[in-house]
């Protein structure tokens, strides 16, 4: 098998023509072209779809236009809490962490859970603690810091409200970022990355680093990573779902991502979209948002770059 393919998405929501200057619709194109290539990169040269993912996601985490890293929201308290997640589809081992604070890539620690401690998901401080076992480095506060994200949190601090970064109208400053790949050997990997909600408070945690309902891969049928209302992915068991359709009830890639965007979560009441790539190669990138920032590049060079719902 000498087929690769690649998606990655920096999060869905009310993406309408107008609301951003063309400069900065610009820098979204760059910054999604620059994380496509990065993780293209290491398909076309054999390299392992996990790689890759990892690879996407870190680029777009160290971008402060995406809500991920360096451009994650602030929490109620006025801090940066992070999730991510990343699964391979081979033998389905996948890593998971929540509220971790001061992670320059909290993809990487993600899949150093996966790969170096004998669980699945570690959150707050036990996560912190295995980080800093691992030798892993703090940013300071000020790397963190976006004025258009304080920006928002100023207009909703002190309050009960939180707002879902997705759906924000102003500012042009949209989300939870993910990749999902196939390789050459045929293997499937999915990361999802994201700062969660503006003013979130009690720890809140949504679908991003929950396996099965943000993220999850299985060469069996598909990687998949979503991107929305997290609650409502988390009920749905967005991710899973789609390879389920897949699994048991036979859909093609395309037929299972659009059930489960178009309808399933739509009946919950939540919005959103997905990302997903099949282990054949096809891939489905539907949302039922005015947008979603979506890239996706294959080996027969087809390129597909999109925000708006065209």
């Amino acid at each position: 098998m000498s087929k690769f393919s690649i998606a990655i998405h920096g999060g869905a929501g009310t993406l309408v023509r107008g609301l951003m200057t063309p400069k900065l619709e610009r820098e979204y194109t760059n910054a999604l072209e620059l994380a496509l290539d990065a993780g293209a990169a290491i398909l076309e040269q054999g390299g392992s779809s996990l790689d890759a993912v990892e690879t996407a996601v870190k680029t777009l985490e160290d971008s402060p236009l995406f809500n991920a890293g360096k451009g994650a929201v602030f929490t109620a308290d006025g801090t940066h809490e992070m999730d991510a997640a990343i699964m391979e589809g081979n033998e389905l081992k996948a890593g998971a962490v929540s509220l971790i604070t001061g992670i320059k890539n909290p993809v990487s620690l993600a899949r150093d859970v996966m790969e170096r401690s004998n669980h699945v998901f570690l959150a707050g401080e036990g996560a912190m603690r295995f980080a800093a076992s691992l030798g892993y480095e703090l940013e300071s506060e000020a790397y963190f810091y976006d004025e258009v994200r304080y920006r928002q949190w100023q207009g909703i601090k002190d309050s009960d409200n939180f707002q879902l970064d997705h759906s924000v109208k102003k500012d042009g400053k949209f989300g939870t970022v993910g990749a999902v790949a196939s390789d050459m050997h045929g293997n499937l990997a999915a990361a999802t990355s994201t700062g969660g909600m503006t003013n979130k408070r009690w720890g809140r945690i949504g679908d991003s680093p929950i396996i099965g309902s943000g993220n999850y891969a299985n060469n069996k049928t598909c990687a998949v990573s979503c991107t929305g209302s997290g609650e409502y992915f988390i009920r749905g068991v967005v991710a899973y779902d789609v390879s389920c359709l897949m699994e048991f009830k036979g859909y093609t890639l395309q037929q299972a991502a659009s059930e489960v965007i178009q309808k399933r979560i739509l009946e919950l009441g939540g919005d959103g979209g997905l990302i997903a790539v099949d282990v054949n190669g096809n891939i489905a990138m539907p949302f039922n948002t005015e947008g979603m920032y979506r890239a996706s590049l294959n080996s027969d060079g087809i390129r597909e770059l999109g925000i708006y719902k065209d």
